[in-house]
C-alpha cells in the first residue's frame, strides 16, 4: 500500500494531465465543455476514478461520456508518460453528481426560506387565546390573600 500523501499527489497530477489532454489534445467533436472536478486513486495506485462535469443537457453528457470512453487509452498513456510511475493506473470516468445535488439543495433551502416567511407572517398576525401572561405573579398572590 502506498502512503496517502503519495496517492494524493498522484491524483492531483492525474487531474492536471487529464484536464490538459481534454483541453489541447482530444479533438473529438462529441466532447462538450468538460471540467475535471476530482480524481480518486486507490491505495495501491492501480486504479483512478476521474470525476467530471459537463456544461449542457443530457445529450451533451452522453456524448461526452462516449468521447471520454473512446479516448481513455490515449489519456492513460499520457498519464503514464507524465507521471513516470512504473504501473500506470487504469482510468474510469464518472459524471460528477455534485452540481445536481447542489441544485436540489438550493431548491430545498429556497423552499424552507419561503415557508419560514409564511410562518413568520402568520405569527405576526396571531393573538393570544387567553391572557398574554397566563401565570400568576407573586404580588397578585399577596393581594388575593389580603382580601
Amino acid at each position: 500500500m502506498a502512503d496517502t500523501a503519495r496517492a494524493r499527489k498522484l491524483s492531483e497530477r492525474i487531474q492536471q494531465v487529464v484536464a490538459q489532454m481534454l483541453d489541447t489534445r482530444i479533438k473529438d467533436p462529441r466532447l462538450g465543455f468538460v471540467t475535471v472536478t476530482d480524481v480518486r486513486v486507490t491505495g495501491d495506485l492501480q486504479h483512478a476514478d476521474v470525476f467530471y462535469t459537463v456544461l449542457g443537457d443530457d445529450a451533451a453528457r452522453t456524448d461526452t461520456a462516449a468521447a471520454l470512453e473512446s479516448a481513455k487509452g490515449i489519456i492513460r498513456s499520457e498519464v503514464g508518460k507524465q507521471t513516470g510511475i512504473r504501473l500506470t493506473p487504469s482510468l474510469d470516468f464518472h459524471l460528477d453528481a455534485l452540481p445536481d445535488t447542489s441544485a436540489q439543495l438550493d431548491a430545498a433551502l429556497l423552499e424552507a426560506a419561503r415557508r419560514d416567511r409564511e410562518v413568520a407572517a402568520l405569527a405576526a398576525q396571531a393573538s393570544f387565546a387567553g391572557d398574554a401572561d397566563p401565570y400568576k405573579k407573586a404580588d397578585e398572590d399577596v393581594a388575593e390573600s389580603d382580601d
